[in-house]
């Protein structure tokens, strides 16, 4: 274990982030909310931090391997929670603990878009724009903006992006360099995002909600800049525009890539991931248009709105609501949220556990039943036209097994912490997928989960942002051998 060279990038990294509490004090001047001395007292702070841990280890430029690469991704992610919990404890407004601030700032940059805020409206301006940016930076990894960035810090970067991507399906390299990679990937959401923005402000926005709601659409974070999310514009124009955005930030941006290299709509149709991905959209919808007609809650144009909007939030793992759908009738509000487990696509800015594995699993299934039908017979499991290596496959199972099993571990450990079981369910469930939205007591927030369970949550929000390896893998103790 390079420990030096871990130490080193680590600084490094935190320096980098001590920038981004410059925007919020140039948003903070320009409205004139007089709050930006907790974002620039918080950036000189990360920035001596940052200094201090990289100053003894910066000779230190060792070749990373792979162990390295977890650690940096896991520690990263740690510190950063911890560090974007700053301006929001030192802040007198709002007035949050310990707990809350980074409860508040882990669910912004895991782009949970859980919250123990209300009052939005009377926040200042600022804050409101830090957590935003928060989500936009956490929805595409602040690890991959790293890796763009540390060749020019003398380390390589591919050991980072596998930390970050432990994904069953291609090679998550889009150019021969993983820095350009990494930049192609950038070019993408960047570009989402200003044409989110954009169209935001055309459908009715102003200037700022336009910025704020772009940087959580694409991200696929939900957070907003008013207690009643989307539902505050009542806006038929924005609501289309956030569905549109929700969804394609909810594809594989190495999708994404191809399609626009090659200039043909028609791959997004030749990707079975993605041809899954809308099938689930589809179905999700219908079958809540169908209980809403049937239970006779809304009128049929109004119902088709609302289910439209919902079941696209509701599978990206966005959480954007515009009405409270936990009193809706049946088994809509479950449904919906059982649905955040299965989520977006691989190689997207969405929670959950990606709609690939649960093909590749639905495929397996489909072969275990023709063996029982013909033992003898071989029968690859085939994405497309593809054999799937039995290994994939093998680690497709794995990730499930410890996915259910910390589930249940920390759901159990929710009831404990005094939590009733509707509660305690949606909460690790919304946390874990990275949906933000739960039932019971947390169907509009987090404000009244005690301490013990804020911070269990904050463990499953963590889990689910790196897709549970990277942590797992820290924690054994053969990690730590040599």
């Amino acid at each position: 274990m390079n420990f030096l060279t871990v130490q080193r990038i680590i600084g490094q990294l935190l320096m980098l982030f001590s920038l981004t509490m410059l925007p919020p004090v140039g948003v903070s001047l320009y409205f004139g909310d007089g709050h930006w001395q907790p974002f620039f007292d918080s950036f000189a702070g990360m920035l001596a931090v940052g200094a201090l841990v990289w100053w003894p280890a910066r000779k230190a430029h060792r070749e990373l391997r792979v162990r390295d690469g977890f650690l940096i991704v896991s520690m990263f992610w740690i510190v950063l929670g911890l560090a974007g919990a700053v301006p929001l404890l030192i802040s007198d407004k709002p007035d949050l603990d310990l707990t809350d601030a980074v409860f508040e700032a882990v669910s912004g940059f895991t782009t949970t878009g859980a919250t123990v805020l209300v009052g939005l409206e009377e926040l200042p301006i600022s804050i409101l724009y830090f957590r935003q940016q928060i989500q936009w930076l956490g929805g595409i990894g602040i690890v991959v903006l790293a890796v763009a960035l540390l060749p020019m810090l003398g380390v390589g970067g591919m050991q980072l992006l596998k930390a970050e991507s432990p994904r069953p399906a291609k090679d998550v390299r889009l150019t021969p360099r993983i820095t350009e990679t990494a930049k192609a990937l950038w070019v993408i959401y960047v570009t989402l995002t200003v044409l989110c923005a954009v169209c935001y402000w055309m459908a009715g926005m102003s200037p700022f909600d336009a910025i704020a709601h772009a940087f959580s659409t694409v991200s696929t974070g939900g957070h907003s800049t008013h207690d009643s999310s989307l539902g505050y514009f009542d806006n038929v124009a924005v609501e289309i525009v956030a569905s549109l955005f929700m969804f394609l930030g909810a594809v594989n941006f190495a999708l994404h890539f191809f399609v626009l290299r090659h200039r043909r709509l028609q791959d997004y149709f030749r990707d079975p991931e993605f041809r899954a991905f809308l099938f689930l959209v589809t179905c999700l919808f219908l079958l809540t248009l169908g209980m809403l007609l049937v239970k006779g809650v809304y009128t049929t144009d109004t119902a088709i709105r609302q289910s439209v909007f919902t079941a696209i939030s509701a599978q990206t793992g966005t959480g954007f609501f515009t009405t409270d759908y936990s009193v809706w009738p049946g088994a809509i509000p479950v449904i919906l949220l059982l649905a955040t487990f299965i989520s977006g696509s691989a190689g997207s800015t969405s929670g959950g556990m990606k709609v690939i594995r649960w093909l590749l699993i639905w495929k397996q299934g489909q072969r275990e039943v023709q063996h029982l039908i013909h033992p003898s017979a071989e029968i690859p499991v085939r994405i497309g036209s593809k054999p799937v290596d039995s290994r994939i496959i093998d680690s497709v199972w794995g990730f499930f097994a410890a996915y259910m099993i910390l589930f249940a571990v920390l759901m159990v450990l929710m009831m404990i912490a005094g939590a009733d079981h509707v509660t305690a369910f949606s909460a690790i469930a919304s946390c874990i997928n990275n949906y933000g939205v739960g039932l019971g007591e947390v169907s509009s927030n987090f404000r009244s989960i005690n301490e013990p369970g804020k911070w269990l949550c904050v463990i499953a929000m963590l889990l689910g942002r790196l897709e549970i390896f990277p942590l797992l893998v820290i924690a054994t103790p053969s990690f730590w051998r040599r």
